[in-house]
């Protein structure tokens, strides 16, 4: 840092200023196409295999968007270039055909803080602007638009013009010099009589000793007069030597409180009359306020089919791949591999529910020969045993109802109790089909751990299968053409008694309500949180901050704010208990 005297029309002002930075002389990082400054953070700690450092993904986002530009990310990963255009205020959509990494980012967004910066087209955004650049804060009405971006830290560009052509200069030497002088008074009057002579290492006297017993004034060659038994501002000492006196130590410290505070006002005047540069990746935040990330959806894969194909992109009929009907040489990849593995797994893990009373153990699990049904399980429900069928969704897919329909069709006719349907993900309508005739249908969603195969240790730990059950909903007429959801919990299969019971609200961590379902794609329009334990307590602590409770128990409902009818005539509820298991189940509303 390089500090400059003022000189020429300033001299009068010299001894007021004393040496002014000159931010110009800070040394610029002058951005290439190699980024050899972000190499350090790359090596982060990381959640996922392929992550990419946020520093690199944040310089590009600010190179290359504004505050509420929409930014899209194909291959999501573990979220981060969504967890950066979140904190930056940007719009993002990021896309994965791996739930397992968009479980990961989800996981990342949702238990995120981020700052809270000030917008410009804000109240405090004008306020702040004018204390930058000491003028009156405007007063032109404002929308919260984060498209006007934030309010930014700036570089200035100083000149001795600026500082030779700023008037304020005098009127704040003019408020803050008597409080200078007054600390100067007060030092002398207190080494008045010290006998201890003090060398002056900077000034016109520089060199010599002042006696502090002596009387009378010294002429500079500058011109200037001195006391001969007093110190001059720019004579004085950082530090109180040994041997000086309390009182003397009190006043330097006043003296230097007073000049410090002066120099700050006059640099501050400076640089907001400058010329200057925004530094759009340091924006005022206000620490008093912390922000979590904003209301969003996740779509994996539902409610869409996944075609597979084969190293010579033909289609591949999966189900007859199942069955290996197809010759080895056709098929690069056994299916059968991983249906073995699914049933190795199925036949340590069981299916585990809510509770762990409700966990259904096989007794026995052997191969089917069926078209949809792989697998006859056998387990006890109460004193009496009963035969499951088991059919296994594809690797990478969604099952559909047309095949829990089929399924349930071959079970019944093969004389089977009850069909365990295990896949990763299911469509939407699937969730409106849990019986066909006499044959029960329970859906198990299989755990993404399940992708890694044979490396997967079948040790019947972990929840690999998971029965969440079906929302147990009412809705009701709120009046005026409104209508009202009420979550009363979650019907779970009772495998010692073989019934359907609804559970409370205790295992509903949250639950989302679309109030006009499209058919394709859940939007959250609607989110509650439930469950024992107190949420709010755990978010307060979470947070670090103070809530707003009146807020928080609209939210802490089980009871939905009034609605309009659906234009499509259905909407869809989501419910999420608190290991992250989800369910959706879409009802028809008239």
């Amino acid at each position: 840092m390089q500090r400059l005297k003022i000189a020429g029309r300033l001299e009068a002002t010299q001894a007021r200023l004393g040496y002014v930075r000159f931010l110009d002389d800070f040394p610029a990082l002058a951005i290439t196409n190699r980024w050899d400054d972000v190499s350090a953070s790359f090596m982060a700690s990381k959640i996922y295999v392929v992550q990419t450092s946020a520093t690199v993904v944040q310089r590009c986002i600010h190179m290359t968007t504004d505050p509420g530009d929409l930014v899209l990310d194909p291959t999501c990963g573990s979220g981060t270039t969504a967890y950066v255009a979140e904190q930056w205020g940007r719009r993002w959509i990021t896309i994965d055909t791996s739930r397992v990494a968009v479980a990961l980012a989800r996981t990342r967004l949702m238990g995120a803080r981020y700052p809270y910066y000030l917008l410009a087209d804000s109240p405090e955004g004008q306020e702040k602007e004018g204390e930058i650049t000491r003028t009156p804060p405007k007063t032109a009405p404002t929308f919260r638009s984060i498209r006007q971006g934030f309010v930014y830290q700036r570089v200035p560009h100083i000149m001795l013009s600026n500082i030779a052509s700023n008037a304020e200069i005098d009127v704040i030497w003019d408020r803050m010099q008597p409080a200078v002088e007054d600390a100067i008074a007060a030092l002398n009057a207190a080494l008045a009589g010290h006998s201890t002579p003090f060398k002056v290492e900077i000034g016109g006297r520089a060199g010599a000793k002042i006696d502090f017993t002596a009387r009378g004034e010294v002429k500079l060659p500058s011109g200037e007069v001195a006391p001969a038994n007093g110190l001059m501002e720019w004579e004085i000492p950082r530090e109180a030597p040994s041997g000086w006196p309390a009182p003397a130590q009190i006043a330097l410290k006043r003296f230097w409180e007073a000049r410090i505070a002066r120099q700050r006002e006059i640099d501050a005047s400076i640089a907001a009359k400058a010329e200057f540069e925004y530094l759009y990746d340091k924006p005022y935040d206000d620490k008093s306020k912390v922000r979590v990330a904003g209301p969003f959806t996740v779509e994996s894969l539902s409610p869409h089919r996944t075609l597979a194909v084969d190293w010579d992109d033909e289609l591949i009929d999966t189900h007859e791949a199942a069955e290996g009907k197809r010759k080895a040489a056709e098929a690069p990849r056994d299916f059968t591999d991983f249906a073995h593995m699914i049933l190795e797994n199925l036949k340590a893990a069981g299916v585990q529910q809510a509770h762990k009373e409700d966990r259904i153990t096989f007794t026995s699990l052997k191969g089917w020969p069926g078209n949809w049904i792989a697998a006859e399980g056998t387990f006890m429900e109460g004193d009496t045993q009963r035969r499951a069928g088991v059919f296994i969704g594809p690797e990478f897919g969604t099952v559909s109802r047309p095949d829990l329909v089929a399924a349930a069709r071959e079970a019944g006719d093969a004389g089977f109790d009850v069909l365990i349907c295990c896949a990763f993900n299911y469509d939407a309508h699937s969730s409106e089909f849990d019986k066909l005739g006499r044959i029960r249908v329970l859906k198990a969603r299989m755990n993404p751990d399940l992708h890694m195969g044979g490396d997967l240790k079948s040790t019947g730990a972990g929840n690999l299968f998971v029965i969440f059950g079906e929302p147990d909903i009412r809705i009701t007429d709120a009046g005026d053409g409104m209508v009202q959801v009420q979550v009363f919990g979650v019907d779970v299969f009772k495998p010692q008694t073989g019934e359907v019971q609804s559970e409370g609200t205790d295992g509903i961590a949250l639950w989302m309500l679309d109030t006009d379902y499209n058919e394709e794609s859940f939007f959250v329009r609607h989110a509650y949180f439930l469950g024992a334990n107190d949420p709010y307590k755990a978010l307060k602590t979470t947070l670090k901050a103070e809530i707003d409770e009146e807020a928080w128990e609209s939210l802490y409902c089980d009871t939905s704010r009034p609605f309009a009818k659906p234009k499509s005539g259905r909407i869809a509820v989501k419910v999420i208990n608190h290991l992250g298991d989800e369910v959706m189940k879409v009802f028809a509303v008239e």
